[in-house]
């Protein structure tokens, strides 16, 4: 099981961006996921990377606005948000991927075995 560590939530206005970082214990085997969740909703996985960054996932609800990176020599994999949203206020975890497969052209991670303990991420004026 590898240990994951998120940070880089805050505060931000609407419009602005912020930067997760997730620092992992093993990184190099794994895909790793982004979720969000936010009061009152379901978790929402919204990015994903192949252990070898070749392939990546977004929900809807980023695409456009999210990226997400990793850096294997420094285990850590990033996600910038830009043109952020009240809408996207939520804590925000990673987690490290079993499964990972293509389907319709899509990329997708799954079987998610280990988590992060999150970080807040507010948006508001």
């Amino acid at each position: 099981q590898v240990q994951l560590v998120e940070s880089g939530g805050g505060l931000v206005q609407p419009g602005g961006s912020l930067r997760l970082s997730c620092v992992a214990s093993a990184l190099d085997y794994y895909a790793i996921g982004w979720f969000r969740q936010a009061p009152g909703k379901e978790r929402e996985e919204i990015s994903c990377i192949s252990s070898s960054a070749s392939r990546t996932y977004y929900a809807d609800s980023v695409k456009g606005r999210f990226t997400i990176s990793r850096d294997n020599a420094k285990k850590t994999v990033y996600l910038q948000m830009n043109s952020l949203k009240p809408e996207d206020t939520a804590v925000y975890h990673c987690a490290a991927a079993e499964r990972e497969w293509s389907y319709g052209g899509t990329y997708y991670c799954g079987d998610f075995g280990s988590w992060g303990q999150g970080t807040q991420v507010t948006v508001s004026s």
